[in-house]
């Protein structure tokens, strides 16, 4: 394990983030806090990777909306379990617009789609409008275009 390699730390959190889809909320919530180190680590030796910081805000986004039943599970697990915020997730899909501008129709959804959550319309409907405007080169950019409101 190359612990110097911010490479090795952001696949090593996608790899065992994947292992808690397949494996279920027990997974999920036991790596999280593993996954989230790997992430910070990866962003503090490449600050210039957009994708280790967005995938930083998409762990921020998904634990901040996180259903009460999951929360439940979580602190019957753990002492502390894991939490986060809206804040703090646009904060990372932020700056990794700041790194890298319009590098991936996902970031931008998620700028509209975390704006949202906020109560910010008026900045939603941009970063939505951007998302929808992004040139969809990959399947993945033409699943943001239809799933850009959901």
């Amino acid at each position: 394990k190359n612990e110097s390699s911010f490479a090795s730390h952001k696949w090593y959190a996608i790899c065992l983030s994947d292992v808690g889809d397949y494996e279920g909320i027990k997974a999920k919530i036991a790596n999280a806090y593993i996954i989230k180190e790997h992430f910070e680590k990866a962003i503090e030796l490449n600050p210039k990777d957009a994708t280790s910081i967005h995938l930083m805000g998409i762990w921020c986004y998904t634990f901040a909306e996180m259903p009460w039943y999951q929360r439940r599970i979580a602190k019957m697990l753990f002492a502390t379990p894991p939490s986060s915020t809206y804040e703090k997730a646009l904060g990372y899909f932020h700056r990794a617009e700041q790194v890298d501008p319009n590098f991936y129709s996902k970031n931008l959804l998620l700028l509209g789609k975390t704006y949202l959550k906020l109560h910010n319309k008026k900045l939603a409907a941009f970063w939505l409008m951007k998302a929808k405007d992004y040139p969809a080169h990959t399947e993945e950019d033409k699943q943001v275009k239809r799933n850009r409101s959901s």
